[in-house]
């Protein structure tokens, strides 16, 4: 499955954006998802996740509360809305498929990712 990601920019800090992960090639239905980060000069980090069927959500500490992992079976999509976004949340931003958890090893696919830019 081909993933990528897109809705990434430029917003001030208490600003929202609104992430969308398309998905080609084959059915994400059944299959976990999940949005990761990675920013200049840091490893990549776990966001978010979501199952198959969207009845389970996993979020990293430091999103809790401001971040919402959503997905849309029918569209073949995932989305992640961010709010009260921090120039810390600056990255950029890979949705990932086949895969469980925070760590970046149990996720099989990734895509190319958007860049998030917050400013103070």
């Amino acid at each position: 499955v081909q993933l990528q990601a897109s809705g990434g920019g430029l917003v001030q800090a208490g600003g929202s954006l609104r992430l969308s992960c398309a998905a080609s090639g084959r059915s994400l239905s059944n299959r976990n998802m999940g949005w990761f980060r990675q920013a200049p000069g840091k490893e990549r980090e776990f966001v978010a996740a979501i199952s198959r069927s969207g009845e389970s959500t996993l979020y990293a500490d430091s999103v809790k509360g401001r971040f919402i992992i959503a997905r849309d079976n029918a569209k073949n999509s995932m989305y992640l809305q961010m709010n009260s976004l921090k120039p810390e949340d600056t990255a950029v931003y890979y949705c990932a498929s086949e895969g469980w958890g925070p760590s970046v090893s149990n996720w099989g696919s990734w895509g190319q990712g958007t860049l998030v830019t917050v400013s103070s």
